[in-house]
């Protein structure tokens, strides 16, 4: 099995860091495609996204579905698109693939994104937009809200999880924010391949994504 995961204080800039092999990104590739509509829509174009964009959006974080994301994919101008908005927001190690599914990332780029939308932001996203996006990663369907979320409360995720081509073992991901005991706010990746079953691999990035937020000491190292 291969894990990385990242994690970093919301609004403090301080990161820890395990691992720096980068995964087929599966469905939190979709956190990404929804900031390339927006900055698309209302920093090109000076627009909100229209009523079949935002029904599409819903649908592809709150419920991952697939035909919605491939729609979104279309209308950000693909592999391209992506990789152009995503350099704009600071992601580095992320490389778009013609197969949404399939881009690869890494858990550093995945909290450097989370910072872009939960932290004080980078003035790439406007606040509009980062209030959406917040809002529908904290509204994700009942049994697709595993992961990060067993490392405290109030959750906003997205989850990934396919099995790979090659191996038919499955790549299962989580990334989100969330609010640890102390009251400190936790922007948590957790990437992984090479599980059995989805099942299994749920259990391990839980399992991580709860030792990491233990560790995680208020002065941005772990204990």
């Amino acid at each position: 099995m291969d894990l990385s995961y990242a994690v970093s204080e919301a609004g403090s800039g301080r990161c820890a860091v395990h691992g720096q092999r980068s995964f087929a990104a599966a469905s939190v590739v979709k956190v990404g495609i929804l900031a390339a509509l927006l900055l698309r829509s209302a920093r090109d174009e000076g627009r909100a996204p229209g009523p079949a964009e935002r029904a599409y959006a819903e649908a592809m974080i709150r419920r991952s579905d697939n035909d919605a994301a491939s729609a979104l994919w279309a209308a950000v101008g693909g592999a391209a698109g992506l990789d152009a908005a995503l350099a704009r927001l600071g992601l580095t190690e992320t490389a778009a693939d013609r197969a949404w599914g399939r881009t690869r990332t890494t858990a550093r780029d995945q909290v450097t994104l989370l910072g872009a939308v939960f932290g004080p932001g980078n003035g790439v996203l406007d606040e509009d937009a980062r209030t959406y996006i917040r809002t529908l990663m904290g509204q994700v369907v009942a049994g697709q809200d595993w992961g990060v979320s067993a490392a405290g409360s109030g959750a906003a995720l997205k989850n990934g999880w396919m099995p790979l081509d090659a191996t038919g073992l499955w790549a299962v991901h989580s990334v989100g924010r969330v609010r640890v005991a102390d009251g400190r706010r936790l922007l948590i990746a957790v990437l992984s391949e090479g599980h059995a079953t989805k099942e299994a691999g749920i259990a391990v990035v839980e399992d991580v994504a709860r030792e990491v937020a233990a560790g995680f000491g208020g002065d941005g190292r772990g204990r």
